[in-house]
């Protein structure tokens, strides 16, 4: 299989796609340029919203009229229609942190994880869950250096995630009231490049991983056996996402930051939107369930 260019957004940082199933559309943020791109797959129209601070994790809510994101240094809601952003929580307040990766797990909570930003390869960053009546809680997961890679199983009872500097996938049990148990080994990497970056999951429980640096996107089944593979013309892969009517085509952000002239030369497509047609392959993806918080003032 082969990802083919969608949008030459040349983001630096393409990250975190999601696709909203209501408007049939794909969201996806530019960390460093602190915007998120709405791209309408009926229309092929494609608009931008600035934000606050770097954008670099987000969510579908049940009311449709917010977004909650996962700012550099805070949660909050955001109103589509206004762009007006309220403040949930600050995370990690102090530290040389921001938050990354983030997913809703089947029960509609958003869990999101931290990248450290100390330039010193610190690992003090950690895993959280925002739970519905909007209360934060840390995950009892080790402290990793740059989380990414979460997803969960169908059932919603297994979860994923990485610590992508140690190039190994973990996986733990994950109860409905959201107990975390155990935490072990999913896969390691055995290419000689590529770093676990963002993962999405098929309705077939496979876990579908981009891996950075590698220039491709790694299918593993539930026993963290490789089953897939997708070749992207782009060095940096970040996060993929199910989307389409019937959640057949795979969406795929990618990077152009820390590249040399000669790589970007090269690679002038750095940084678009990529999609795979996975439907002729037999492979479809989940809806989400939406988060089911709502800011207070809401009505």
């Amino acid at each position: 299989m082969n990802a083919e260019l969608l949008l030459d957004t040349k983001c630096t940082l393409g990250e975190g796609p999601i696709w909203e199933p209501r408007e049939q559309l794909v969201y996806f943020t530019d960390i460093e340029q602190s915007v998120l791109h709405r791209y309408d797959s009926a229309s092929r129209e494609l608009s931008t919203l600035p934000m606050p601070e770097r954008l670099a994790t987000y969510a579908s809510c049940a009311d449709a009229r917010y977004l909650v994101l996962g700012l550099a240094s805070r949660l909050a809601f955001y109103e589509i229609a206004t762009g007006k952003v309220s403040t949930i929580a600050e995370i990690e307040a102090g530290m040389a942190t921001r938050l990354n990766d983030g997913r809703l797990d089947r029960e509609g909570r958003f869990v999101f994880g931290t990248k450290d930003e100390s330039g010193e390869h610190k690992t003090q960053c950690a895993f959280y869950r925002l739970n519905a009546d909007l209360s934060v809680e840390r995950l009892p997961l080790p402290l990793c250096e740059i989380s990414n890679s979460l997803a969960f199983s169908p059932d919603g009872r297994t979860m994923y995630y990485c610590d992508t500097p140690t190039r190994t996938i973990r996986v733990c049990d994950y109860a409905v009231d959201g107990t975390i148990g155990n935490n072990r080994e999913f896969v390691a990497l055995s290419d000689a490049t590529g770093s676990p970056d963002g993962s999405a999951i098929d309705a077939q429980g496979n876990l579908w991983n981009s891996q950075w640096g590698g220039r491709r996107v790694v299918c593993y089944d539930p026993r963290g056996r490789e089953l897939h593979r997708i070749d992207v013309p782009a060095l940096q892969p970040s996060c993929p996402v199910f989307g389409g009517a019937d959640f057949g085509t795979l969406y795929l952000t990618t990077a152009r930051e820390n590249m040399s002239e000669a790589q970007l030369a090269a690679e002038p497509t750095a940084g678009g939107l990529y999609r795979v047609d996975m439907a002729a392959a037999v492979v479809h993806g989940l809806p989400d369930t939406p988060f089911a918080g709502r800011p207070a003032n809401a009505f």
